[in-house]
């Protein structure tokens, strides 16, 4: 109930608007090869479904594998700028600065140095969703309580003991935000990967709609990346409620 009173809004302004934009349509015959009615989305999204059903599947498997393995790097690569200062205080900077390089503009280099295979596509995804991850770890172990810190350290726990029973469990509500960012970068980052060179998948399926002014089936595609990306978020959203309430429960504390 209370799901309800607090969806009913953004559901209610979803629906004027598809109801909008198939009265509109309608009332200015806008012609189908340049906006389609929702209605014809919809049409073209049911009965092309044999068609975009493997694109489907292998964009499903690139993203989770690129997001598994963006995951490990920005765990490890947060960890260790953590535990080492002065690997922090070199690389830091230069980890900040990579980002204002976009991917598209390395999408293309990455083809000249490792060909048309799995490898540069999994790049694309892991450089697109490591960083969110590694970000949010290092804030979250930075945030750890300075008194229990001072605690521990005054028990005499060695600094392992210190990380794996303070400073990673304060740290994981921040690395599930870094994690919910990185889940729906990693959809982002694999279309892109196959728009520039791919057998199949939804980015390769968008570019031959697209080239041919099927518009439906390019909105088809859209949607597919949305619905993608919101069941990667809410996939992330669901471990998170599991294992930070298990933490919480078994005492891995250290909240409030």
């Amino acid at each position: 109930m209370s799901l309800w009173r607090k969806g009913w809004r953004p559901v209610s302004v979803l629906i004027l608007l598809l109801v909008s934009w198939q009265v509109l349509s309608g009332v200015f015959a806008i012609p189908e090869w340049l906006l389609p009615t929702p209605a014809q989305i919809g049409i073209e999204a049911w009965q092309s479904w044999p068609d975009y059903r493997s694109h489907l599947f292998a964009t499903i498997r690139l993203s989770i594998i690129g997001l598994l393995i963006g995951t490990l790097i920005g765990l490890g690569v947060a960890v260790g700028l953590h535990l080492v200062p002065k690997l922090k205080e070199t690389f830091y900077p230069l980890l900040i600065v990579s980002q204002n390089i976009p991917i598209i503009v390395l999408a293309p280099l990455l083809i000249i140095w490792f060909g048309f295979g799995l490898l540069p596509k999994l790049v694309i995804i892991v450089l697109v969703c490591f960083f969110p991850i590694t970000i949010a770890a290092l804030d979250g172990f930075r945030q750890t309580s300075g008194e229990l810190l001072h605690y521990m350290k005054m028990a005499g726990a060695t600094k392992r003991q210190i990380f794996w029973k303070l400073e990673w469990p304060h740290a994981l509500p921040s690395i599930f935000s870094g994690l919910k960012i990185a889940a729906t970068y990693s959809v982002m980052g694999a279309v892109i990967s196959e728009w520039l060179g791919a057998q199949e998948g939804i980015g390769v399926y968008m570019t031959l709609a697209s080239s041919s002014f099927q518009t439906a089936k390019v909105f088809v595609a859209i949607l597919l990346i949305m619905g993608l990306s919101l069941i990667f978020f809410a996939g992330i959203v669901f471990l998170e409620k599991r294992i930070i309430r298990w933490k919480a429960s078994g005492g891995g504390s250290g909240h409030g």
